[in-house]
């Protein structure tokens, strides 16, 4: 089971190389944001694209208010002049062909599927805003913490993704490894899932999960939203996830801290239950 230290979060502080040749980068992607403001230079910072402010999106978007934000289109990213535009796998194509065709290089960088794949990814934009120094002292100690896993043991707590419209997360996710990571097993994998798919309310109740993973409730009313907060499912501790659950980013660890701590609190009444049984 992986344990997110204090020492690790106050290691987010970038050790910035400091040249005047450095590139200049716009991020145009949320979780390209956090890459970069994880290892430039604040001075090669651009700008961020409009969700890195939005702390329901970003797990930095407090460090985020200090830098520009752009709304995604290519002619306001292009006066600005950048040499480097980051973005992620799935952004907007006839934006990101604009940019190349005015000459700007981008680059852009896959889904992070687990969490293995977070030292690559910090490396990797390390290369992209000549940071390697920085991105391989953080990368190492992902890859440290990363290395004290244990397997998810049988008879671990078992937890099911339950977000509106009843999605789910199952094997091939990063949700899913954190999960699993912090120690509990995934009602999602257990059901054949892989990537993204849903599960009905009956499937919950039937399996009889020990803990459900869903977001936080929003303002307003949600039909979506409807099945989450059924009156059958009022028994259930429920974590909710965060923006760190999201990213290829050391923050993914946190989450993983945040699944350990709450499959700790089950196991211990797990055990007092049963103790209670025998006396």
């Amino acid at each position: 089971m992986l344990r997110l230290l204090t020492p690790l979060l106050l290691a987010l502080t970038p050790v910035w190389a400091s040249a005047s040749d450095l590139p200049k980068v716009v991020s145009v992607n949320v979780c390209t944001d956090q890459l970069v403001m994880l290892l430039a230079d604040p001075d090669q910072i651009v700008s961020l694209s409009d969700l890195s402010v939005d702390p329901r999106s970003s797990s930095m978007a407090s460090q985020a208010q200090r830098f520009a934000q752009n709304n995604g289109r290519a002619e306001a990213i292009a006066v600005t002049q950048p040499d480097i535009v980051v973005a992620g796998r799935f952004t907007d194509p006839a934006l990101l062909d604009m940019l190349r065709e005015v000459g700007i290089e981008v680059i852009q960088f896959p889904l992070t599927r687990a969490l293995d794949e977070i030292p690559s990814q910090l490396r990797a934009m390390g290369r992209v805003l000549k940071q390697d120094v920085a991105a391989d002292t953080l990368a190492r100690d992902v890859e440290d913490r990363l290395a004290n896993r244990a397997n998810v043991e049988p008879t671990a707590p078992l937890a099911a993704f339950f977000y509106p419209n009843g999605f789910a997360l199952g094997e091939g996710t990063l949700s899913h490894d954190i999960l699993t990571a912090g120690g509990a097993r995934n009602l999602s994998a257990e059901l054949g899932v892989a990537g993204n798919g849903r599960l009905a309310l009956e499937q919950v109740v039937l399996h009889e999960p020990d803990l459900l993973v869903g977001s936080p409730s929003y303002g307003g009313f949600s039909r979506s939203e409807e099945m989450t907060t059924h009156p059958a499912l009022g028994d259930y501790p429920v974590l909710h996830s965060s923006p760190d659950w999201v990213c290829g980013t050391p923050y993914a660890l946190r989450a993983v801290a945040q699944v350990a701590d709450a499959v700790d609190r089950l196991v211990t009444e797990r055990r007092s239950a049963t103790q209670g049984t025998t006396q």
